[in-house]
């Protein structure tokens, strides 16, 4: 049963690409105006990355052992994205899509280049807040990974989870630090700020968390509810940016003998900056649930087994030059690859700004899972990345 497990795990990245963009936070800056009348706009923005990558993989066993060329995306996928917006009276109306693709296509399949939405959502706003309506990011983990420092970098590619060979992302720092918040149907509510407090909940779609391949039939009597608290302020010349997120949800099933499943999450994180210095610190804990996608992506039978994490990062800009170093590790008792293993990765970047709208990268990447000896799991890849970022 576990092998099984193991193996959909592994080839989970074939039917999927698990990364998230900082859309939500750069489109403000970055985005094109197309059209910006009668209290109606319309813009878009975009982003667009690739990178040569060599691989030196090492694996339990000599089987899989290999130093492996790629050129392909970083942790971050291509997207183009549209924006509106329409003011009538005292509400603000807003949507957002976003198209997100891989530029790797299939030996198997030709011209196999992924599309998927990420982002279709309206929104609806006043001073009361903002309510949105479809599909976006989840809560849970949010500003754990919105604030990673290597968010435009490439990341670990593990070779066990598929990631070395695959077409489509990198993984980051996705399963060493935090879970991935994936995109999801909701209607979630966020307050205005308040000196800096602002407090966003929803209600998502639920995902089955019990035993999948039970005779009987996973149900959920409510939906999964997440939240995320937020809160800026100075003090003593750095600009502090604080958070905590949770997730919770429970599963049943038409089966007596398949036991119920709750499954809660909790992030949390502080990102501290000072002239050209960064510190960014968060972690997370969770029981009965996946440790690298918050929805269950793959149907890895959950249990309530625990995973936690964290993820410590430190930058330095200076003109047009970020350097940043960066530490992660997942401790999961077993709801990932099916049994008990700890994941690490280890990075150091180099950013070099060239204009508004084109970013140079390197980066040196450790990546490490550390299992029962026999298990099949154990690895250590180092990955060099070089490469270029375009945005609008």
């Amino acid at each position: 049963m576990n092998n099984k497990k193991i193996a959909n795990t592994r080839f989970l990245p074939l039917a999927l690409t698990a990364a998230v963009a900082l859309a939500t936070a750069q489109q403000a800056a970055a985005e094109i105006v197309l059209y910006d009348q009668d209290d109606t706009t319309f813009s878009t923005d975009g982003y667009i990355n690739a990178f040569y990558v060599n691989s030196d993989i090492d694996r339990e066993g000599d089987l899989n052992d290999r130093r492996q060329s790629r050129v392909k995306m970083g942790f971050l996928p291509n997207w183009i994205g549209f924006n509106f917006g329409k003011q009538i009276d005292d509400l603000k109306l807003g949507a957002r899509s976003s198209f997100w693709v891989t530029i790797n296509d299939s030996e198997q399949n030709g011209t196999s280049t992924a599309i998927d939405v990420r982002q279709f959502y309206g929104t609806v706003g006043s001073e009361w807040g903002e309510v949105l309506v479809g599909k976006d990011f989840g809560l849970f983990a949010r500003s754990n990974i919105f604030l990673d420092e290597l968010l435009s970098g490439y990341g670990q590619v593990s070779d066990t989870l598929g990631l070395v060979d695959f077409g489509g992302v990198s993984f980051g720092n996705i399963g060493s630090g935090y879970p991935y918040p994936f995109p999801t149907a909701q209607i979630t509510y966020r307050s205005p700020k308040m000196g800096g407090l602002r407090v966003a909940a929803g209600i998502m779609d639920p995902y089955d968390s019990n035993q999948v391949d039970a005779d009987g039939k996973a149900y959920q009597e409510s939906p999964r509810f997440e939240t995320e608290i937020t809160y800026e302020f100075d003090v003593a010349g750095a600009k502090i940016y604080s958070w905590i997120n949770a997730a919770h949800q429970t599963s049943d099933n038409t089966d007596s003998d398949v036991d119920s499943v709750t499954s809660k999450g909790l992030g949390y994180g502080v990102q501290a900056k000072m002239g050209g210095f960064s510190v960014t610190g968060s972690g997370f804990q969770a029981e009965g649930m996946n440790p690298f996608y918050t929805n269950n992506a793959g149907q890895a039978t959950l249990r309530e087994v625990d995973s936690d994490g964290y993820l410590l990062q430190t930058s330095y800009s200076f003109g047009k030059n970020r350097v940043a170093l960066s530490y992660g590790k997942t401790e999961d008792d077993g709801n990932g690859l099916g049994t008990k293993a700890d994941y690490e990765t280890r990075g150091i970047a180099y950013f070099r700004t060239i204009n508004d709208n084109l970013k140079l990268v390197a980066e040196y990447n450790q990546f490490q899972i550390d299992a029962a000896t026999g298990s099949g799991l154990n690895e250590d890849t180092d990955t060099f990345a070089v490469g270029a970022v375009l945005n609008w």
